[in-house]
């Protein structure tokens, strides 16, 4: 007879060798930001976070390893990422250099999903700084990445509300760890995307 905790050992491993395989399976462009700049302001911006994949596991590893640190970080983390990821749009738009953006991009997955996959948990205003640290990665690109003619008001605004809606997304992957087997699934997501993050990193290098 097949035990449980084997089962459930077995449908990690299978979801993460999945989720592997659909990374792998991405084509090129899909890890690039697409053109949104025919919808405007808000719809470019809202567009903008969930165009480049490297971006999306970021802003959801966030929410995922809030979930891991659980309150107070549960909520401080996904609020100060897009606060100061605001921040750095700005400093994006008006054209001001940061130097390596892409490759703190990459970074920023790579280490937020390592945090996830060993459960890591420094202090809060640890956490935070290196959150915040990130975010303006994230902000500078989106930000001197605003599509000509745009109103930057609604588009920082709507790039803002969809880093939100990621963690989120992250946060209610994070909690699946209530459910029996539920910490070594979001333990094994963390591993596999942290791949990706290598991917990433190397993309950024080359």
């Amino acid at each position: 007879m097949v035990r449980p905790s084997a089962l459930r050992r077995e449908a990690v491993l299978l979801l993460g060798a999945a989720a592997l395989a659909a990374i792998a399976l991405l084509p090129a462009p899909v890890l690039a930001h697409a053109d949104t700049s025919h919808g405007g302001g808000f719809v470019s911006g809202f567009l903008h976070p969930i165009s480049g994949l490297d971006h999306v596991v970021a802003m959801v590893a966030v929410g995922l390893w809030g979930a891991v640190l659980g309150p107070p970080a549960l909520w401080v983390l996904p609020v100060a990422f897009p606060l100061v990821m605001a921040f750095g749009g700005l400093l994006g738009m008006l054209g001001m250099p940061i130097p390596g953006v892409e490759i703190g991009i990459a970074v920023s997955g790579l280490v937020m999903r390592l945090m996830v996959l060993f459960e890591l948990r420094p202090p809060l205003w640890l956490a935070a700084l290196i959150v915040a640290s990130f975010a303006v990665f994230h902000g500078h690109a989106h930000g001197a990445e605003l599509p000509a003619g745009s109103n930057a008001l609604l588009f920082s605004l709507a790039f803002v509300i969809a880093t939100g809606l990621l963690h989120l997304a992250g946060i209610l992957l994070g909690e699946t760890r209530r459910w029996p087997g539920g910490r070594s699934f979001v333990r094994g997501a963390g591993g596999a995307i942290a791949i990706a993050g290598l991917f990433f990193l190397e993309r950024a290098l080359a």
